[in-house]
């Protein structure tokens, strides 16, 4: 969407790039800053292949399908955002040699990108007794999330594998401008503002929501173009 200089923006775990960063007018706020917003659907999610074989989803998969789209649009001078399983994607990109201008991590705390094993068990325990889940609960929301976007159980179990640590070290590292957006009331993934004061050259900036409801805010597209035009 759009013309400008390129921003390519990875979704979250069970999402898709509409219902991410189009639905809620997200990637119109940048279009409408002057950026070309490109985006994919990982794979095993929206209009992506979801294979069920396990060797389709090796430890660091999707950042090396990301780091392979960039290559395919040819881009050199580009910025980079995910939000969730994209911000996860994004950190391991940036561990492997990724160099984007400016990068947004939205959804993200610290122990989100240096434990992976604490989201993965959780996703595991939903992906494998669903209809269980007692109603109201955060697990039986994220059931029914699953079924507004018609995720396939199988395909995302395969995508709990390619999970992969970034230790601290490596994230202090990352020195270009980073801003960290976060819902106010999102500590899903740990703490963003830790992770804030660990990187060398980053922002916080608030939403309201938590993990889920922060993403239909007009809000989170303000806080990205605003940052990416700085």
């Amino acid at each position: 969407m759009g013309e400008g200089r390129p921003v390519v923006l990875l979704h979250g775990f069970m999402s898709d790039a509409y219902t991410n960063w189009v639905r809620y007018g997200h990637a119109a706020a940048l279009v409408a800053a002057g950026r070309r917003v490109l985006m994919l659907d990982f794979r095993a999610h929206g209009a992506s292949d979801k294979p069920h074989d396990p060797a389709a989803y090796p430890r660091d998969r999707l950042t090396r399908d990301a780091m392979g789209f960039v290559a395919h649009l040819e881009l050199t001078d580009y910025d980079l955002g995910g939000y969730s399983l994209g911000s996860r994607t994004v950190s391991r990109m940036l561990a492997t040699g990724a160099t984007p201008g400016r990068v947004i991590i939205g959804g993200m705390g610290l122990e989100g990108l240096t434990d992976t094993g604490r989201r993965a068990g959780h996703f595991r325990d939903i992906l494998t007794k669903l209809g269980q889940h007692p109603q109201g609960s955060p697990a039986w929301m994220v059931e029914a999330f699953l079924k507004t976007t018609g995720g396939d159980p199988v395909a995302l179990l395969g995508i709990i594998e390619t999970f992969a640590d970034t230790p601290l070290e490596t994230i202090r590292t990352f020195a270009i401008p980073i801003q960290v957006l976060c819902g106010a009331e999102d500590s899903d993934n740990g703490s963003a503002t830790a992770l804030v004061d660990v990187l060398p050259d980053a922002v916080y900036a608030e939403v309201p929501g938590g993990h889920m409801s922060s993403v239909v805010k007009p809000e989170m597209g303000a806080a990205m173009a605003a940052f990416l035009a700085d």
